[in-house]
């Protein structure tokens, strides 16, 4: 059972105002009954419509990113934030209250230094794409890999490891978690953990716009070729609006 310690949730956002209201919407009700103490904190990562005002409208604490790069905006709403924990939301992902306590239950019992979630998209997808989100989920509970759209980590081991790296455009998320590992093995801590019974809802925008194709071959990157990762262009497939 949660004592009430302090979290902050942090949401990146560059021109996600189709997106970012119903996000806001889902943290608000999962931290309604929560104890202790917790802010919500919108990264508007230079964007060019009405992010800013809608998370300020929504009671969010809006902080300025003026390079367009995930990492450095999910950075600068970790060094903004107050919480002992950091809990980071994509801005097109629904969160629940069973997976947010969970989280932070497991981080503040000390029974995993990071906690991932399983991903379910907004609307169902071709049997390939389908396969290919089922295969991901599994290797997120076996491997310990996490998926951007939800990683919760205390603000210690965050820290210690540097935080997200800065050098790549996209699957940021993913050298975290192995500096997250490496640390935990130091400090005698246990591995990483993704939840799976309750998932995030996340939406399948990129997939309805791209090709079945497009898709896995963006996403096969980070296998093959990892140092493409490192320009901006090659990742344009994340920063599409």
């Amino acid at each position: 059972m949660l004592t009430g310690m302090r979290y902050s949730i942090i949401v990146p956002a560059f021109n996600e105002e189709r997106w970012l209201p119903g996000t806001l919407e889902a943290i608000a009700a999962a931290r309604r009954d929560l104890p202790g103490e917790g802010e919500v904190i919108v990264v508007d990562n230079n964007s060019t419509d009405l992010t800013a005002a809608i998370a300020t409208a929504a009671g969010a604490r809006v902080v300025f990113e003026p390079l367009n790069q995930i990492a450095r905006a999910r950075n600068a709403g970790a060094a903004a934030a107050t919480g002992r924990t950091l809990v980071f939301v994509d801005a097109d992902t629904q969160i629940n209250e069973r997976l947010l306590t969970e989280a932070l239950e497991r981080l503040e019992q000390g029974r995993a230094c990071a906690v991932g979630a399983a991903i379910r998209f907004d609307h169902r997808l071709g049997w390939v794409l389908e396969h290919f989100l089922r295969f991901f989920n599994w290797a997120g509970r076996r491997y310990g890999v996490l998926a951007g759209s939800f990683v919760a980590v205390g603000r210690e081991a965050f820290e210690a490891v540097g935080g997200f790296p800065e050098q790549v455009y996209a699957g940021e998320e993913l050298f975290l978690a192995l500096k997250l590992k490496q640390w935990g093995r130091r400090h005698g801590r246990l591995p990483l953990q993704v939840i799976d019974s309750h998932p995030v809802v996340t939406s399948a925008r990129k997939m309805d716009r791209h090709s079945t194709w497009g898709v896995l071959r963006a996403h096969l990157v980070f296998v093959l070729f990892p140092w493409l990762l490192r320009s901006r262009r090659f990742c344009r497939f994340w920063y599409e609006r």
